[in-house]
């Protein structure tokens, strides 16, 4: 068993204890993570209940949230590093970032009242081997809080890069990290003139002793912690919750509110609640007789599908998910039933990929196996997942592209325990009471791979957000 996989995995226990974190805010009840959710009698993470209309959570303050990010970074730091650097047999990791130009990593390496890199920030792991602790220090003037130590003193050595070189070459390391990666942004932090300088400062026998830190910067954001799954349900609650209010006569008057004003609206909800989008949520009308979804300021209508396309930053964490709703015609109390059909079929393609997750297989393979079981089935699938977690669009293996169904070079990374995706994907079907027509059936949820089994982090849509329409 690798250094990876012997870290903790999510039990009831372990998820319970991470739980008590939240006496840092005591008006908030903790959503239980998936294994807690497991053993809740009633509870159907399959069926869907638990991401239609949720009650909205409370919302943690700027304050209470740096207290959980920053002991998260504690762990992660004092855990993640060693375990990742021993791995992959790298003894040394060398992060440099400058001031708005922040390394993908760097930026989730920094605490909760340090921000963004100073200047330039230069971070650096030194792994002395015999089972000692990993060293962490800055090559900065000041300390990053308790988690790095200041080394450079800029009034006996103003040359940041000759006391970067000379930490070094005192640790004599046989394998220098560097993140410099042509295949992924997440492992391609150094910028060009960094790392010019870098190695103009180094000797050259050191200098030969660089190699890749592709595969700590991807494990690093990749994996999801016991602390962080134990909250991770509260933030996807908090935007399913969200999701459902804006697909409602809450929200929505038929014949009255536009596409436009639905996405507008997300905008400001997310804004009031102090929380921050990734991306500018999507709202479309699907409607009989259109071949092409309708954006923008179209008027939203009775018979109306409507799909959205949602994303949220909370405690550092990234949700992303779509949802479709039904605006109901006069005398109608649910979708027709081949818009339910749409539905159920996309909801067999979710379960063809999640069922086709195995680890250590390439995304490659994995999209493949999906695709074959969906085809088998009867469907006609598009799948095109990815990892989530500090980032939307994460690091990680990717599981086909709406572009492309076939193997690409970002799939060719291989599976991990302890990391979280979004299911995306879609079925498309024939419609009869639209008269045959075509549609896209576009749904997407967050879910967590323990190694074994994918785990939707607050279950998924099973059943149409419904308007009505008066």
């Amino acid at each position: 068993m690798t250094a990876m996989t012997a870290m903790p995995v999510l039990t009831w226990k372990t998820l319970t204890a991470a739980a008590a974190l939240l006496a840092l805010a005591p008006a908030l009840t903790p959503t239980p993570g998936p294994a807690a959710r497991a053993q809740t009698p009633g509870y159907r993470p399959d069926q869907g209940e638990a991401s239609m209309t949720p009650a909205l959570p409370p919302t943690l303050s700027p304050r209470q949230q740096a207290a959980i990010e920053d002991r998260w970074l504690a762990r992660r730091l004092d855990t993640l590093v060693p375990a990742l650097m021993r791995e992959h047999g790298i003894d040394m990791w060398v992060l440099v970032a400058r001031e708005y130009m922040e390394d993908p990593v760097v930026s989730t390496m920094l605490n909760a009242t340090s921000l963004r890199a100073r200047r330039r920030t230069i971070l650096l792991f030194h792994d002395p081997g015999d089972g000692q602790p990993v060293e962490r220090l800055t090559v900065s003037r000041y300390d990053l809080g308790d988690y790095f130590k200041a080394a450079w003193d800029p009034d006996s050595q103003p040359d940041q890069w000759q006391r970067l070189a000379a930490l070094i070459a005192a640790r004599d390391p046989d394998t220098i990290a560097l993140n410099v990666s042509p295949l992924t942004a997440f492992a391609d932090g150094l910028t060009h003139s960094q790392h010019q300088d870098l190695l103009a400062a180094l000797p050259e026998r050191l200098a030969k002793r660089i190699v890749p830190g592709f595969p700590l910067a991807i494990g690093w954001l990749e994996t999801r912690t016991t602390d962080e799954m134990a909250y991770y349900p509260h933030v996807v609650r908090t935007a399913h919750a969200i999701i459902g209010e804006g697909l409602s006569r809450a929200v929505i008057t038929p014949d009255e509110t536009s596409a436009a004003d639905v996405q507008w609206w997300y905008r400001q909800r997310i804004a009031r609640l102090g929380l921050d989008a990734w991306f500018h949520p999507s709202v479309a009308v699907i409607r009989r007789g259109e071949p092409e979804m309708l954006r923008g300021d179209v008027v939203i209508r009775p018979g109306d599908m409507l799909w959205t396309d949602f994303g949220i930053v909370y405690l550092g964490l990234n949700t992303d998910t779509q949802h479709l709703g039904y605006v109901l015609r006069p005398g109608e109390t649910e979708a027709p039933a081949g818009l339910r059909a749409g539905l159920a079929a996309a909801n067999r393609v979710q379960d063809a990929l999640t069922a086709s997750f195995r680890l250590g297989d390439t995304g490659n393979e994995i999209l493949a196996r999906a695709r074959a079981r969906a085809i088998d089935a009867g469907l006609e699938p598009s799948i095109y997942s990815h990892p989530i977690g500090f980032h939307g669009h994460g690091a990680g293996a990717s599981i086909g592209f709406w572009d492309n169904q076939g193997p690409a070079p970002k799939g060719e990374y291989r599976l991990r325990a302890d990391t979280a995706w979004s299911i995306e994907l879609n079925a498309t079907l024939a419609v009869p009471e639209w008269g045959g027509q075509r549609v896209e059936f576009r749904l997407e949820e967050d879910a967590f791979f323990d190694g074994e089994t994918v785990r939707y982090i607050d279950g998924r849509q099973t059943r149409f957000h419904l308007i009505a329409p008066f």
